[in-house]
């Protein structure tokens, strides 16, 4: 190796001494808080904390981008279940569970996301398992077990990790195999009856043999609790969770310079649906005291999420220089799910609906390491589909109409077929001076096959069980494809002062797919092209009047990553702007078709009509207060975490041709300011006569005012609030126990993280209520609950 990268990594090596001053205490490196067992990298100066935020191994520290990164011991010590938990500690991040689901995953980052799962939507911030992108946001709310780490990566990453990553990526990432057999079950048991028990093992087949090293590791979890409220109709719980999931993974190294990695997951959902909580009383129905409670009457179809995906990985170092790296996966899911929108034993709204994803994925790196130079060249290609099939029942609204029933079916194919050829290169000017440079080009096809029927007859159509029937009405029958292009560049300048201060500029830029909306009621289309054709008479107006465009982000970004003060204090700073373009504004709207001023249905209507500037800030840190303080070895610590932004709609025109963007809309899931704060202390302490280390800890997490929708609902918006956490463990100094306690939201707050609003008229947006009970239906985050784990390696 030669000198200048021997000296490179001398410099990453002090900074790991540093920060590895205690292996319990977290570590706040390059924005994030990583404990010092990581294990992804290290040299003989100590422990390297290392993140793969750049498709290659870097310190933390000298990462130029805002990424947050946790261990899988950090999340365990803090009792996080799921991905949500990231919300609470990761500063402009909104990690929620979507409305009417219990895996379907809406995340927002820096303002920039997703909210509708339907396919033709796309995500707007990229979640990652194992390097492997997931297409679609059903079964994406991955529960937290064997993980070695989750890093947050925020704003666009279109260079590295390509469509749809514009408001920024999370990566879960797997415990990998190791030569150490072992065997390892971890019990935990809580309040609302909570029982989850996961049990792993890693098993080295082969060690140190002439075919080099075979290593088979897995992983099986059980995971069931109770609901937080009932379903007084059909007596099912709400919010339960009856989840079981396991991973398998085989691994051959048949030399130190070639390795072959196959893992495969599965994943089978069977908790009861999600029903939401009134806002408004209808007739008989008086709003319930409990928010967890519902009258939903809709069971069909019978709650179901089945997610399975298989990928292989090779790594083979061809050189001292080069590195090549294969990445080949396939995935599906299937969801069944009954969504009753206005969560009453009547068919007001009620919508049956199946989700059926799959997807084929290539990625091919070559990665480069030098004296100087260090990057990497890769191609990348996405086949998937998405088929989501749909009726909305509006029986009663029927029989306020004298109709004999109604209901609106829906059946949306989507096909998507995507390719791009990307590079990343960090060239050293010097010792502590450095310039990144790269670019990514995409080619992204996608096709909608389309239909939408109305039935003016009750009960469920054919899909769901109902009589075949022909349709009443055709309200959209196309088959469409467009094709976008885009390129999107990054750039950045990293400088080290001294080993204690590393300082960052950046450029990047990322794109959301353009599509078509599934939903599109593409018969009403107007005369778009001007040849005297409307509706269901012109296909090309049809196919125009369905159609958005891609949607494009460039943020501009300045760090400060420090250390100081021998290890006590360390914190990463970043301040951003975002210049946003040819947002993606999604909307479901009641179509009145005989213009009697009560909506039959809704149609989806989705334009490029808005653009807009976001900046903020975060800052992360860690400080150490006070060292032994009581006893030799304690320590006293706080972790932090501040999030502000201000996000402004520039321009946004609404269906009425005024630009409305000072007046009626908003940024939803975006809270302008949030904050964690955490105070830890450790100490050693010898537990059942063995040797171990205790951590006691409290946190306050708070979010201010959140909107749900693009427009302000009074009774849906989430006012400004805090959660309470504290808790406490233990771990052997030999890892072969652990125990903890873990309280959540201790002061029991209730906090809408979703809804539904078919009340609200607002022209401007193309809004008009639907059904006849007043739809407003809310959900909510988790109550108070106390939990207790015990987990035994062997």
């Amino acid at each position: 190796m030669a000198t200048f990268r021997k000296s490179r990594m001398a410099k990453v090596g002090l900074k790991a001494g540093l920060f590895a001053f205690c292996s319990t205490i977290s570590l706040s490196v390059g924005g994030g808080t990583v404990l010092a067992q990581d294990e992804a990298a290290e040299d003989s100066s100590g422990d390297v904390i290392v993140v793969t935020s750049r498709r290659r191994e870097e310190s933390l520290q000298d990462v130029p981008i805002a990424v947050s990164a946790f261990s899988g011991e950090e999340l365990d010590n803090l009792g996080a279940v799921d991905l949500t938990d990231i919300e609470a500690i990761t500063p402009n991040v909104t990690l929620e569970t979507s409305r009417s689901t219990n895996t379907t995953l809406t995340a927002f980052i820096r303002g920039v996301g997703q909210q509708d799962p339907v396919a033709g939507f796309e995500a707007g911030v990229g979640i990652y398992i194992d390097d492997v992108y997931l297409n679609r946001p059903q079964a994406a709310l991955l529960d937290i077990y064997e993980v070695d780490r989750i890093e947050v990566l925020r704003g666009p990453q279109g260079t590295l990790y390509g469509r749809n990553t514009i408001g920024g990526a999370v990566k879960y990432v797997t415990r990998r195999l190791s030569n150490e057999p072992y065997a390892k079950l971890r019990l935990t048991g809580g309040t609302y009856g909570q029982f989850d028990a996961v049990g792993s093992f890693n098993l080295p087949l082969a060690t140190d043999s002439s075919m080099g090293d075979l290593l088979l590791g897995g992983s099986i979890a059980y995971m069931r609790r109770n609901g937080f409220g009932e379903n007084l109709i059909n007596d099912l719980g709400n919010y339960d969770k009856d989840l079981l999931a396991g991973r398998l993974a085989l691994e051959w190294n048949p030399s130190s310079d070639i390795s072959f990695r196959i893992t495969g997951d599965w994943t089978d959902d069977s908790s009861s649906p999600k029903q939401g909580h009134r806002i408004l009383p209808f007739g008989p129905f008086p709003v319930l005291s409990n928010e967890f409670d519902t009258r939903a009457g809709l069971n069909t179809p019978e709650q179901s999420v089945v997610a399975k995906g298989v990928s292989g990985v090779v790594e083979w170092q061809v050189s001292e220089n080069f590195t090549l790296k294969n990445i080949i996966a396939y995935r599906e899911d299937r969801t069944e799910s009954p969504i009753d929108f206005d969560s009453l034993p009547i068919a007001d709204l009620d919508v049956p609906v199946i989700y059926d994803n799959s997807q084929f994925s290539e990625e091919f790196q070559i990665i480069y390491e030098s004296n100087r130079l260090n990057g990497l060249v890769g191609f990348y290609y996405l086949d998937a589909n998405a088929l989501n099939v749909f009726d909305v029942v509006l029986d009663d609204l029927a029989a306020f109409l004298m109709l004999p029933g109604l209901n609106a079916f829906t059946s949306s194919d989507v096909d998507t077929s995507t390719w791009s050829v990307f590079g990343d290169f960090t060239y050293d000017l010097t010792d502590n001076l450095s310039v990144s440079v790269g670019g990514r080009y995409t080619e992204d096809d996608r096709t909608i096959d389309l239909l939408r029927q109305r039935y003016f007859s009750a009960g469920f159509t054919p899909a769901f069980g109902g009589p075949d029937r022909p349709p009443s009405l055709v309200d959209a029958d196309i088959n469409a494809t467009a094709s976008f292009t885009d390129f999107s560049p990054r750039a950045s300048i990293s400088w080290e002062p001294t080993d204690e201060h590393s300082l960052y500029a950046s450029y990047s830029q990322g794109f959301k797919g353009g599509s078509f909306d599934p939903r599109c009621g593409a018969n009403a289309a107007p005369d778009l092209d001007g040849d005297g054709l409307v509706g269901a008479v012109d296909v090309d107006d049809q196919i125009a009047f369905c159609r958005f465009e891609p949607e494009e982000i460039d943020t501009y970004e300045i760090g400060w990553k420090n250390n100081l003060f021998d290890g006590r204090f360390r914190s990463s700073l970043a301040l951003f702007y975002s210049d946003y373009k040819d947002v993606q504004v999604p909307g479901s709207v009641g179509v009145d078709a005989d213009m009697d001023g009560i909506a039959e249905t809704f149609a989806g209507v989705t334009t490029n009509a808005a653009k807009a500037t976001i900046y903020g800030l975060e800052l992360e840190g860690l400080a150490t207060l006070a060292e032994d303080m009581m006893k030799p070895g304690d320590s006293l610590n706080w972790q932090f975490s501040l999030g502000y932004i201000e996000p402004e709609f520039d321009e946004f025109i609404g269906r009425t041709g005024a630009n409305i963007a000072d007046s009626i809309v908003v940024f939803q899931n975006t809270p302008k300011l949030t904050a964690f704060n955490q105070l830890t202390y450790a100490k050693p302490k010898a537990l059942f006569g063995r040797d171990g280390d205790m951590g006691l800890y409290t946190s306050v997490s708070y979010r201010s005012l959140t909107h749900q929708f693009s427009y302000e609902i009074p009774a849906l918006d989430q006012e400004q609030f805090a959660l309470l956490n504290a808790g406490i463990y233990w771990t052997s100094a030999d890892g072969g126990l652990k125990l903890s306690v873990h309280g959540t939201n201790l002061t029991d707050e209730r906090c809408i993280v979703a809804g539904y609003d078919f009340v609200t008229s607002v022209p401007e947006l193309g809004n008009n209520p639907l059904g006849l009970s007043g739809v407003q239906t809310a959900f909510f985050g988790d109550p108070r609950r106390v939990m207790g784990t015990i987990e035994v390696q062997f």
